[in-house]
């Protein structure tokens, strides 16, 4: 180590000291900590440590065992010391290395001729980090550390937040070191010959990929504060421009880490052309009396839309510099920094004038930007929706964004301090929403975030930071009441908490403290949806079943264990499918019950539930005249710049909904703790631990498909996650499309007494369809349900009928020798099963 300077070797060395003492006391062993300081044990001692050396220093059997174990797990995770003597040596953060790719980036080490490390070849060190651990500090020569307070960094975090982080790194390591492994051995499977099992191994290889984005939808009315609090939670001020009007364009604006390039990247998707011609035939017949249409209208053509026809209008000149629109490919910007690519999409997602009037505008014609920023830890598995309040009249645009929402797991509704009660814009967001997030979605939780949280008039320092939080404090109880009085069901579905934000504060602390303005809190809450222990977990659990499979498959005269071993898995198999089908059958009839109930009370409600809808009070004549036309020409949406959204299908469907939604909640949650199906699906079980025992010559091929099995449950959860919400929305649906004819003859009604008409039009179909149309929707759910539960029963058994089959009746004796590789994955599984993350 002649290579460190004095500062630097002090540094090095009390640090490995504190590793030993906190290394003991993690243990549960911290009686040994005097022993081991009487024998000078640092790190770089501590990780060499041979038998007899620590029978001397753990002289009870006891403490022993417990420390043999916690040490061979240990050996398996990278020295901090190597790590940071790497750091010193060579902190060029270019020098990058492609041994282990993108998410997880080895960075390159240089040592000194005269700094040479002891290689034990045991000792992995840190080179295989993904770019969401790397560190935000820099040593100097003499090793003093410079961090910026204003960067994503640890300053500001909670002890347990960064005891995730540290178990997020150790799970990301330990994730690219076993990635890179079965990529070895799929390699070496490439060269064996081509047989049934070899496709088969190289296929659940190739499955194990299983990792996908968080979704967090940001709602909130223009001027609440969204792409100020955006900006200040990815750490990038001019990223977007304030003000935005996304919430009135319709244009979602997604935000996520960009994981193979330096660049700062935006890839802008278009709704296809012959939708938009059909949307200009509506615009056309709304133009004078609907601010929407005369908005999008004006953005793209100015002063053209009043004199030319939808023929007219379609003519390429007017999307010569978006030729993508017209081929339906995707338009990708990539610049330098936040605020060029800032400048450059500000006409795809806004709709200030702020260019001049002559400047023609785009984001009519947008369906979503998403947006890719380099070098961001909180956005390596997070990805951030800026979501309109509404759907939109447009088909596509809008089957977007229903989809988008239901695949939510947080949602942030965004309101002003001052008016967060008052402010009907974000109750009627979470009112509007609730079906596609709650049982139509796969929503877990609801922070309801109070902007601008330091504006005050300005005072004393500390006087003013006192009443910023008195009030802060005061905000939370209010909003939290209204929660809980508004939306009793909702509390129990969802976890609820109100945050305080100030993120001008947050660039400039001047009356508040950093962490007084919550948007750390909100950072943490980003950081525990990347710390996704389960995903590590079952990568790392696949790989050792495969790897035990291809181990099994070398091994000689097991054939009648085999023969056996396959009978009672397969008797097992049929006999867990069976209980399973009675689960999901008494769920069904329950379900039939339910919606039974709910056709009664729908045919009952309807006609009194289309004359509320259709001569609300104080909404006559014009006012609602020009409403109604807009809500039949928009299948039945009313417009919701005003008041409260209508629609007239979720009003007629509300008695079904509301018949299986509580019996819904449980069957199909949203939060993990308990499995769909009433936990059927985790109760399934072909009780490989119980056979091991019995046989013992094909433990390993009886590991691999008890890790398939878990693996394959967890894909059916997904599955059904999925399915779930096409079987909840069903109901509404079907309502929709019963509702589509009189839509449609109502929306070419002119002339005097065209209101009534309209009116008498929609209740007298209502009045003929609504025997047929709520029976319709109840036996379409339950068509789907059916086609769900064939879809599981389907899956599990062919899978795994496939895997039994292959594993026990199949021998390759020309497979390659894993055991080293087994050895290195059975001790990354045992590490990860022994430290759970506290998420």
């Amino acid at each position: 180590m002649s290579n460190l300077s004095g500062d630097g070797l002090v540094f090095l060395f009390l640090d490995m000291d504190n590793f030993v003492r906190n290394k003991l006391s993690e243990w549960g062993l911290s009686k040994l900590i005097a022993t081991f300081k009487d024998h000078e044990i640092n790190e770089a001692h501590f990780y060499n440590l041979v038998d007899e050396e620590i029978n001397i220093l753990v002289p009870k059997i006891g403490p022993r065992k417990t420390f043999m174990q916690q040490f061979k797990l240990l050996k398996v995770l990278p020295s901090t010391s190597e790590a940071n003597y790497t750091r010193n040596i060579d902190m060029d953060p270019r020098k990058e290395s492609s041994q282990c790719q993108s998410p997880c980036v080895k960075r390159k080490r240089s040592y000194a001729a005269a700094g040479n490390m002891d290689m034990d070849p045991r000792k992995e060190s840190s080179q295989c980090q993904s770019p969401s651990v790397e560190r935000k500090w820099s040593y100097s020569a003499a090793g003093n550390m410079d961090m910026d307070p204003r960067k994503e960094s640890s300053q500001c975090q909670s002890p347990s937040v960064k005891h995730k982080r540290s178990s997020s790194a150790a799970e990301e390591s330990i994730t690219c070191k076993v990635k890179k492994i079965m990529k070895d051995v799929k390699m070496k499977l490439q060269n064996e010959e081509k047989t049934k099992l070899n496709d088969f191994l190289k296929n659940k290889i190739s499955d194990l990929e299983t990792r996908k984005r968080m979704l967090v939808g940001v709602f909130g009315r223009t001027g609440a504060g969204k792409s100020s609090l955006i900006n200040a939670i990815v750490g990038e001020k001019n990223l977007l421009p304030s003000g935005s009007v996304c919430a009135c364009t319709s244009v979602m604006f997604k935000v996520e880490a960009n994981n193979d390039s330096k660049k700062y990247e935006a890839e802008i998707e278009f709704i296809k052309e012959e939708d938009w011609e059909e949307e200009l035939w509506n615009y056309m017949n709304l133009l004078d009396d609907d601010d929407d249409a005369r908005e999008k209208m004006t953005a793209l053509y100015r002063e053209d839309c009043k004199s030319k026809s939808v023929v007219e209008l379609m003519d390429k000149k007017y999307f010569k510099g978006i030729p993508e629109f017209l081929s339906s490919d995707k338009k990708t910007l990539k610049c330098e920094s936040a605020k060029e690519l800032s400048e450059k999409i500000v006409k795809y997602i806004s709709a200030s004038n702020e260019e001049g009037d002559g400047v023609r505008q785009y984001w009519p014609l947008v369906e979503c930007v998403t947006v890719r920023l380099p070098n961001k830890e909180l956005l390596q598995h997070v990805t951030l929706v800026d979501l309109p309040g509404n759907g939109d009249r447009n088909k596509s645009r809008d089957n977007m964004w229903r989809k988008m929402v239901g695949s939510c797991s947080t949602v942030w509704i965004l309101a002003d301090i001052n008016r967060a009660l008052a402010e009907k814009d974000a109750w009627e967001i979470l009112q509007n929403a609730n079906s596609l997030i709650g049982n139509g979605g796969e929503c877990q939780r609801i922070h309801f975030i109070c902007t601008k949280s330091d504006n005050v008039d300005d005072s004393d320092d500390q006087s003013v930071r006192d009443l910023v939080l008195k009030r802060n404090q005061e905000a939370k109880r209010i909003v939290n009441a209204e929660f809980q009085k508004e939306y009793p069901q909702s509390s129990k579905q969802f976890s609820f908490e109100v945050f305080t934000v100030s993120c001008k504060e947050f660039h400039k602390s001047r009356h508040l403290q950093l962490d007084d303005t919550e948007i750390p809190k909100l950072r943490d809450v980003l950081q525990s949806l990347n710390n996704n222990h389960s995903e590590a977990l079952n990568y790392v659990s696949g790989a050792h079943g495969i790897l035990s499979l291809i181990q099994g498959t070398r091994f000689r005269g097991v054939a009648d264990s085999k023969m056996k071993a396959c009978r009672d898995l397969q008797e097992k198999m049929q006999h867990e499918l069976e209980k399973l089908n009675k689960t999901i059958v008494k769920i069904y009839r329950t379900f039939e019950r339910c919606l039974t109930e709910g056709v009664e009370e729908s045919q009952d409600s309807c006609e009194r539930q289309m004359l509320s809808m259709l001569h609300p009070r104080g909404e006559n004549g014009s006012a609602f005249h020009k409403r109604l036309k807009f809500a039949v020409m928009n299948n039945g949406v009313f417009n919701a710049k005003k008041g409260q959204k209508k629609n007239i299908n979720i009003t007629l469907s509300s008695k079904l909904t509301g018949s299986i939604d509580e019996e819904f909640k449980m069957t199909f949650p949203n939060e993990d703790k308990s499995g769909p199906f009433k936990g059927a699906i985790d109760s399934f079980s072909l009780d490989t631990e119980r056979m091991n025992k019995t046989y013992k010559d094909v433990r390993l091929q009886l590991r691999f498909l008890k890790t398939e099995e878990e693996k394959l449950k967890a894909k059916l959860k997904k599955i059904i996650r999925e399915d779930k919400k096409k079987v909840y929305s069903s109901l509404t649906s079907t309502i929709e499309e019963n509702m589509q004819k009189c839509y449609t003859d109502a929306a070419v009604i002119k002339g005097v007494g065209s209101l009534e008409n309209m009116r008498c039009t929609i209740k007298k179909h209502v009045h003929d369809v609504k025997d047929t149309m709520f029976q319709m929707a109840k036996d379409n759910m339950l068509k789907q349900l059916k086609k769900l539960r064939g879809k599981i029963l389907k899956t599990l058994e062919e899978t795994l009928m496939e895997s039994i089959q292959l594993s026990l009746w199949t021998d390759d004796f020309s497979f390659p020798d894993v055991s080293v590789e087994l050895d290195r994955v059975e001790t990354f599984y045992s590490q990860l099963e022994a430290n759970p993350n506290p998420n």
